[in-house]
């Protein structure tokens, strides 16, 4: 663990945001390598918003979220990954651009990096068969709103060594996150249970059961959720959902994991949730949720 000083996140979007916030957060130097330099600000923007809210709440201390940002580095250039200690993948869930920047992992970074993934559905076995280190290749499945949620899915790819997942394992409890050992399947355990859930939810509301408002707050009161099932799929991205409810579809050819039409149909409108401002609910351009009286 004294050898893990630098992570390298791959991907800026909201995982690698809240992935690069909370390794920042816990005293590790953290550079985001994004497509390009306006993505990269932009992930720092966002991160650094991020702190602002929680500053607002009383959450950190001013001194707490100069800190925070001092470690955190947002860049375009792959050559970061030659000084990475420790690489964590959180792109588009698409296999063929997964292995090809694990393929460009195990070129750039030391041969004892550990490469892991944040994939919630693909097979890491494929994907780590992209490296000479199948050994060293890991899932690290966290959960949206990665900052809040002290939960982490520690995958074992077939190859992947006890040595491996007992490395990230002690990191995972230097950052105070609890990890799940899981199986390589797809979907692991969350997405897989969460996307079932979202799903009835969505066909509970096309058949007019309930509105949507009213579907969250029975799930929120009736079972504790901090959010309700279209609210969680807003904030997670419908088009992500519709993603991995299709391949959870594919891989298992149950009828279960098949998407609600009126998933399909928000979608080609564009509206994808939070990340668009309009999915089930209205959303702000810092993401708060916009009430009815509100919009008015």
């Amino acid at each position: 663990m004294a050898n893990i000083q630098h992570i390298v996140v791959i991907g800026g979007g909201t995982m690698g945001q809240g992935i690069a916030e909370l390794l920042a957060s816990k005293g590790i130097e953290t550079t985001i390598i994004e497509k390009n330099d306006e993505l990269a600000k932009d992930a720092y923007h966002h991160i650094e918003m991020s702190l602002d809210k929680k500053l607002a709440k009383w959450g950190i201390t001013p001194a707490e979220k100069k800190m925070t940002l001092s470690r955190i580095h947002a860049t375009a250039d792959t050559a970061a990954l030659k000084n990475a200690d420790f690489v964590i993948e959180s792109v588009v869930e698409d296999l063929n651009t997964k292995i090809e920047l694990f393929a460009l992992c195990d070129e750039l970074c030391r041969p004892d990096v550990i490469l892991a993934s944040n994939t919630s559905t693909l097979s890491l076995t494929e994907i780590a068969a992209a490296t000479d280190r199948p050994d060293k290749v890991i899932g690290l499945h966290f959960v949206h709103p990665v900052p809040k949620i002290p939960l982490v899915e520690v995958v074992r790819g077939l190859k992947t060594s006890q040595e491996t997942v007992q490395t990230v394992v002690d990191l995972l409890e230097q950052m105070e996150m609890k990890g799940v050992e899981v199986y390589e399947s797809p979907g692991f355990v969350t997405t897989r249970l969460i996307c079932l859930l979202i799903n009835e939810a969505l066909y509970t509301l096309m058949e007019g059961v309930a509105s949507a408002e009213d579907i969250d707050r029975a799930m929120k009161i009736g079972y504790q959720f901090q959010s309700g099932p279209l609210e969680m799929a807003d904030r997670f991205g419908l088009d992500s959902i519709l993603a991995a409810l299709e391949r959870l579809y594919r891989e298992f050819g149950d009828i279960k994991y098949r998407p609600a039409p009126l998933l399909k149909k928000m979608v080609r409108a564009g509206h994808l949730g939070v990340k668009t401002g309009e999915g089930f609910f209205h959303y702000s351009e810092d993401g708060e949720r916009i009430k009815k009286e509100e919009q008015a």
